[in-house]
């Protein structure tokens, strides 16, 4: 049975997040997997919100994030990056269902998101579907 699966995807920066969210959707199908809910959010700070609301859905197992941080002149990407990563794990722990950390960053260049977005995309798909393979 295909694992059903939420993925919520940050428009911001959507040059990289849209082909993420791409390669993300293509993956899950190569591995048997179903999105059955896409999220879109305005940017990468409100992706922990729809996640938590995926996770109340009991027709959705895990959820998938999709964003991209990129360095600016000041550390707000750092402060942003480690408060949300924070917020996924207890939104996981909370609900006993795995949510990935498909968000490349802090501290990268475009160019090096841009480098990342197949890696980012693959890993945040296999790493729910692994776990709930597990389970």
């Amino acid at each position: 049975m295909a694992e059903k699966l939420g993925m919520v995807v940050s428009q911001f920066n959507h040059e990289i997040t849209g082909e993420m969210s791409k390669k993300a959707q293509q993956r899950a199908k190569e591995i048997g997997a179903k999105i059955v809910k896409i999220v879109e959010v305005p940017g990468s700070y409100e992706i922990p919100l729809a996640v938590k609301e995926l996770l109340k859905d009991k027709s959705v197992e895990g959820v998938i994030t999709i964003g991209t941080i990129i360095k600016g002149g000041t550390d707000h990407d750092m402060v942003i990056a480690h408060a949300i990563a924070r917020k996924l794990m207890d939104l996981s722990c909370e609900y006993s269902k795995p949510v990935s950390l498909g968000i490349s960053g802090p501290n990268i260049t475009w160019q090096q998101s841009e480098k990342r977005i197949d890696e980012y995309a693959l890993r945040a798909v296999d790493s729910v579907v692994k776990m709930l393979r597990k389970a």
